[in-house]
C-alpha cells in the first residue's frame, strides 16, 4: 500500500473585488503536483469570488481590511488558523503558480531542516505579449540574490541583507512563510508598495534562513491596474524605496540608489 502524502503547504488565494485573473490563479494553486491545500481569503466578499470557491471546491476565509499590510498579515493568519501546515504561501489572485512550486518549496523547507523563515522560488513576468523569464530588472534581483544561492550561507546576517541593500530583489507572491518562525504582525500598515521589502529586511534580523529555490516556478503578472503599477505613477514607490535603503545605508547613498533604482520601473508596463 502506498503511503499517503503528508500536506505541510497551503495557498492562501488573496482574493479583492472582481479580478478577471483570479480563476487562472485557482486554477494553478490546485494543479500542483505535489500535495498541498487551499483556500481564499478575502476583504471583499462577493458573487464572483464565491462561485469560483464553489466551482473549485475552496473555503472561503472572509476578513476586514486595514491596509495591504494588514491583509497580507490576516492571510498568513488565515493559513495558520484552517490547516495544520507549516508552509503558508500568499497567493496573489493575479498570479500563477507552475504546477512544480509547492514541491519544490516543500523540499527546500525540509533541506533547511525546518530552519528557513522564508522559502522562495526565482519568477517570471507574465504581460500582454506572453511570458518574460528575462529583463533587465528580472536580471538586476538574480544578481542581488547571489549570495543566497550558497545554502551554506542562507541563515548568515550578511547574506539575508546584502540580498536586500540595493532594491527588493524577493518577490512577494514567489515567498512561502514558516509559520513557525514568522509571527504577525510581519507587514507595515503605512507602506502601499515596499509593504514586503519592509517584512523581509524585518525578518533579515532573525535567526533563520532565507531558502532561495533558483527555479522560475511563478508568473507574476504585470497590468495597468496592479498596485506596483499603481504606486508607481504616482511616485509613491520611489519615496517607499528611498525609506527602506535608509535603514542599510546613509541618507545620500540611500537616495542615490533609489534613483537608479527607479530606472528598472520602465519594465512595469504590460
Amino acid at each position: 500500500m502506498t503511503k499517503q502524502k503528508t500536506k505541510n503547504h497551503i495557498f492562501v488565494v488573496l482574493a479583492y473585488k472582481e479580478s478577471a485573473y483570479l480563476e487562472e490563479c485557482i486554477k494553478s494553486v490546485r494543479a500542483q503536483k505535489d500535495c498541498s491545500e487551499a483556500i481564499i481569503f478575502t476583504t471583499t466578499p462577493n458573487d464572483h469570488i464565491l462561485k469560483l470557491a464553489e466551482k473549485y471546491k475552496l473555503r472561503v476565509v472572509t476578513g476586514k481590511h486595514t491596509s495591504i499590510g494588514g491583509d497580507f498579515d490576516a492571510a498568513i493568519e488565515a493559513g495558520r488558523n484552517n490547516s495544520d501546515c507549516e508552509l503558508v504561501t500568499i497567493a496573489h489572485q493575479d498570479d500563477v503558480y507552475d504546477e512544480g512550486y509547492s514541491r519544490a518549496v516543500q523540499v527546500g523547507f525540509a533541506k533547511s531542516k525546518k530552519n528557513a523563515l522564508i522559502v522562495f522560488t526565482d519568477y517570471y513576468e507574465i504581460k500582454d505579449k506572453g511570458k518574460d523569464y528575462s529583463n533587465a530588472n528580472l536580471r538586476i534581483k538574480r544578481v542581488l540574490l547571489f549570495w543566497l544561492r550558497f545554502k551554506c550561507l542562507q541563515g548568515t546576517r550578511f547574506a539575508k541583507r546584502m540580498s536586500l541593500r540595493f532594491g527588493d530583489a524577493i518577490s512577494c507572491p514567489a515567498v512561502t512563510f514558516n509559520v513557525n518562525k514568522v509571527k504577525t504582525p510581519l507587514f507595515q500598515s503605512d507602506l502601499r508598495c515596499d509593504v514586503d521589502w519592509h517584512a523581509w529586511e524585518k525578518l533579515s534580523r532573525e535567526k533563520g534562513k532565507f531558502v532561495f529555490v533558483s527555479q522560475k516556478l511563478m508568473g507574476h503578472r504585470i497590468h495597468e491596474e496592479s498596485e506596483t503599477t499603481k504606486t508607481i505613477e504616482d511616485n509613491r514607490r520611489t519615496l517607499e524605496d528611498y525609506e527602506i535603503l535608509s535603514r542599510f545605508w546613509s541618507k545620500p547613498i540611500a537616495k542615490l540608489i533609489a534613483r537608479i533604482y527607479k530606472k528598472s520601473e520602465k519594465n512595469n508596463q504590460a
